[in-house]
């Protein structure tokens, strides 16, 4: 029988030429004859990491250290298995002791760096990455991780250089290209970031969220070549649980509920698993203010707030106290004024890294945390990771499930989540009365009298509009589109200038379908209160599918045109049915993209009963329910309250349904 010595030195010859099972299988061997071999306990550790096993590589690196506390190499490796875990705290502290043992190691200073990213400590993480370079001047990596830190601090153009850097000292490094094209995302460069995007995936096609992050960037410039097959793809990814694609992108072309339910779980699962690392604080006791506090990373004139605000100055001062937790900038708005002047302060946790945000909001004494961003915009959702308070929940910055244990409860309702879709949602669902989205009946609409030929607009004929982002428009709607056009004899559509790439690409489709590019009319963006002013030029807002109009449809309604949707399968595909139904316009209301179409056409072709419809819609305007800021604020405050008692009594989340 062999000895223990002789198992190691075939293990590790095994190990050296890459024969991973084999050597796995000899160094357990080795261990069973000698528990306490610290060279076979740290080997076998670097093997499970290698084969991506790391909850079993840490009982074994535990035992190492156990042996010896002065080996920089278990400290790193320790690290690198605590990173994989998803638990960056410890994996900080285990990397910062083996540099304390070895601070000449390269790799240790880029780890540290990156666990600092994920800590969104970006400065700090700035910090490691240079001293990486500095002992490693041509460490790819540590220069493509720094980018991503200068790309968080919105340095842009310092990021790209670091990135280029990378690229020079190795070419065919596709985490570099995939950095390229999520810097020129940030810098809203859509079409060099799907250049980028492109690269990257001929490079290493199953890069995480690579296929995702490409197709996002298509559907900004409206470039939809290859998309079908792309979109197959992600599918079949995400059903083989691969994480191919982030959520915020996917629900753009998403048609099921399924499908963005796992899209969402395996990203909150890699990018922000739940981080038990301090308890949850208690909450408030019976009879005291409910302290909600609103976490946004757009307080400012931005389409979350132009929504929420009204809610946030009609909130009832007697029984709650709102705090709005801000991850983004003062941009001297009105709007921003307004959420000053109705909130009992902004803490602001921009600069913090996560640990230091959860202390900050935690300060606070909050009961419950409203996450009105999810996966869009500039959102913390790390912070609710580490169970900022004790109660979480998503609302109306992201519709959707976020796909994540540590968010209790989103709001919603009957329309945009149905009972029988509540399943696809990790968060107990909160069914408000009316319709879910806040609105505000103070949001001005501006004085001037726009004309049709200011707005670039025809005299005569019919004017359809959408104002809808470009990547709501799938190759789908604009055929149905461009057949609407066909129909209606000098009509024109009337849509949002959005990019000068999407622009020539929706030109160039029209044409491919027969229709005249000159019918498509592009409208510049302007401020809010002209832009809702303007919709007076246009006859009919026609909707997108899978992605409905949300704001956006609230602001056609809002500025007194009537809006045309179709009800989808997904939440995102639901919004504009649940503001329509608010407003008793369900004949607006299609139930098959192919009765949407035929609408359209029949409404342009009938003038007098557009008008009634017009009518309609003015006089509801003011009296329907969905416009009612001071009804719906008392309704958000009834779930509120329903999910503290809850909490006080010792219940756990469940389904709330308010009636009143």
């Amino acid at each position: 029988m062999a000895s223990a010595a002789e198992l190691f030195q075939g293990a590790f010859a095994a190990f050296q030429q890459g024969r991973l099972d084999a050597a796995e299988r000899d160094f357990r061997k080795v261990l069973r004859k000698d528990p306490t071999n610290f060279a076979a306990l740290n080997i076998l550790a670097v093997i499970l990491v290698a084969l991506k096993r790391h909850p079993e590589a840490e009982p074994y690196l535990k035992s190492a250290l156990r042996l010896n506390t002065k080996s920089d190499a278990t400290f790193y490796n320790y690290g690198l298995v605590l990173k994989a875990l998803g638990r960056p705290d410890e994996a900080l502290q285990r990397f910062s002791e083996s540099l304390a043992l070895n601070p000449s190691h390269a790799e240790s200073w880029n780890n540290r760096g990156t666990v600092r990213n994920e800590l969104r400590d970006y400065v700090a993480a700035i910090a490691d990455f240079d001293r990486a370079i500095a002992l490693d001047p041509r460490y790819a990596a540590a220069f493509f991780n720094k980018s991503k830190s200068l790309a968080e601090l919105k340095r842009y153009e310092e990021a790209l250089a670091a990135c280029d850097t990378a690229l020079a000292l190795q070419p065919d490094l596709a985490e570099a290209w995939f950095g390229r094209g999520f810097i020129f995302a940030q810098m809203r460069q859509p079409d060099s970031s799907a250049q980028a995007f492109a690269q990257a995936r001929r490079l290493n096609p199953d890069l995480p969220l690579l296929k995702g992050s490409l197709l996002h960037q298509q559907m900004l410039i409206c470039d939809w070549n290859g998309i079908a097959a792309l979109i197959a793809e992600i599918e079949a990814d995400l059903a083989a649980g691969k994480l191919a694609a982030e959520p915020f992108g996917w629900q753009g072309v998403a048609t099921s509920e399924r499908s963005l339910q796992r899209c969402a779980t395996l990203y909150s699962a890699a990018r922000y698993p739940a981080n038990g690392s301090s308890p949850a604080v208690a909450a408030s006791v019976p009879g005291a203010k409910i302290r909600v506090g609103y976490l946004s990373g757009e307080f400012r004139e931005q389409a979350t707030s132009l929504l929420l605000v009204g809610v946030l100055e009609q909130h009832d001062a007697t029984q709650f106290e709102i705090v709005a937790i801000d991850n983004g900038f003062d941009d001297g708005s009105e709007i921003r004024r307004r959420i000053e002047n109705s909130v009992r302060g902004i803490v602001d946790i921009a600069g913090l890294s996560d640990p230091d945000a959860v202390a900050a909001i935690r300060a606070q004494r909050i009961d419950i945390l409203v996450n009105l961003n999810g996966y869009f915009g500039d959102g913390r959702t790390g912070v609710f990771a580490r169970r900022a308070a004790p109660l979480q929940v998503n609302y109306l910055g992201f519709p959707g499930t976020l796909g994540a244990p540590y968010m209790d409860y989103i709001i919603a309702d009957a329309e945009v989540v149905p009972a029988e879709h509540r399943s696809f949602y990790a968060e107990k669902v909160v069914t408000l009365p009316n319709c879910y989205q806040a609105n505000d009946d103070k949001k001005p609409i501006g004085d001037r009298r726009f004309t049709r030929e200011e707005c670039g607009l025809p005299a005569h004929g019919f004017v359809f509009c959408c104002f809808n982002n470009a990547y709501k428009i799938t190759p789908d709607v604009f055929d149905r589109w461009m057949r609407i056009l066909a129909a209606v004899e000098g009509s024109v559509l009337w849509l949002l200038d959005d990019h000068v790439a999407a622009v020539a690409n929706l030109q160039r489709e029209a044409l491919a379908r027969g229709v005249d590019a000159g019918r498509l009319i592009f409208a510049a963006r302007m401020p809010p209160a002209d832009h809702l002013a303007r919709h007076r030029c246009a006859d009919l807002f026609l909707d997108t599918l899978p992605y409905n109009a949300h704001t956006t449809a609230s602001d056609a309604l809002w500025a007194g045109l009537p809006l045309l949707t179709c009800r989808g399968e997904t939440f995102a595909g639901r919004v504009a049915a649940s503001l329509l139904t608010n407003l008793d316009l369900t004949e607006l209301i299609a139930t098959t993209p192919d009765d949407y179409e035929r609408l359209a056409i029949e409404l342009a072709a009938a003038p007098e009963r557009l008008a009634e419809i017009r009518q309609k819609l003015a006089a509801n305007r003011l009296t329907a329910p969905l416009f009612d800021t001071r009804l719906f604020t008392r309704q958000i405050e009834a779930a509120f309250r329903a999910m503290v008692e809850r909490r006080r009594i010792g219940l756990g989340p469940a389904p709330i349904a308010v009636t009143e």
